[in-house]
């Protein structure tokens, strides 16, 4: 019976000393953006299921019009849509402190070799505007990418400037951005 008391109470004392362990700050952010982003992901799929399903075409005028619907349906169940809405302001310090650090390692030189080579994107940035066909996709340095959040398939990260964006590949929405991503 004291036996049975003593694994008693010390299972009592493990889990007040788990209750008290604190969770890492990082880790938590990253959580919820990854939740954020989840939802966007959940509510885009829904709002997709509503339109008819594009049968494979190589007529470019059919894509580019399902593009726009699911653009517009988009931006309809996200009226009140705003910037920061993914990129909280906590979510934002982490990205740019990822960020930071990435250019402060090893590849930071090849970063911003392959930042300088790229076509320079200037454009206004707008959540839920339409990333215009005419402005090229600069590429983000996949030594960059390593140490952001891996996104679902229906979203990607771009760069405007110093700008980090986050768009959704298929209705090519800006759903939402960071200034001063990059250092």
């Amino acid at each position: 019976m004291k036996a049975a008391r003593l694994v008693f109470l010390a299972l009592g004392a493990l889990s007040a000393c788990l209750a008290d362990t604190p969770v890492n700050p990082h880790a938590a952010i990253l959580q919820d953006f990854d939740k954020r982003v989840s939802e966007y992901v959940k509510m885009r799929k829904t709002t997709e299921g509503k339109l008819p399903k594009l049968k494979a075409t190589p007529s470019q005028a059919e894509i580019a019009s399902h593009e726009r619907e699911l653009a517009d349906m988009l931006r309809e169940a996200r009226q009140s849509a705003a910037q920061g809405d993914i990129f909280t302001p906590e979510i934002s310090a982490e990205f740019r402190r990822l960020i930071g650090l990435t250019m402060q390692g090893a590849n930071a030189a090849r970063i911003k070799e392959s930042l300088k080579t790229a076509e320079p994107v200037n454009l206004r940035v707008a959540v839920n505007d339409v990333y215009p066909k005419k402005v090229p996709l600069q590429s983000t340095p996949p030594t960059l990418l390593l140490n952001l959040p891996r996104l679902p398939p229906e979203l990607e990260y771009r760069l405007v400037g110093h700008t980090l964006v986050l768009r959704d590949v298929k209705s090519n929405l800006i759903v939402d951005f960071m200034t001063n991503a990059m250092p």
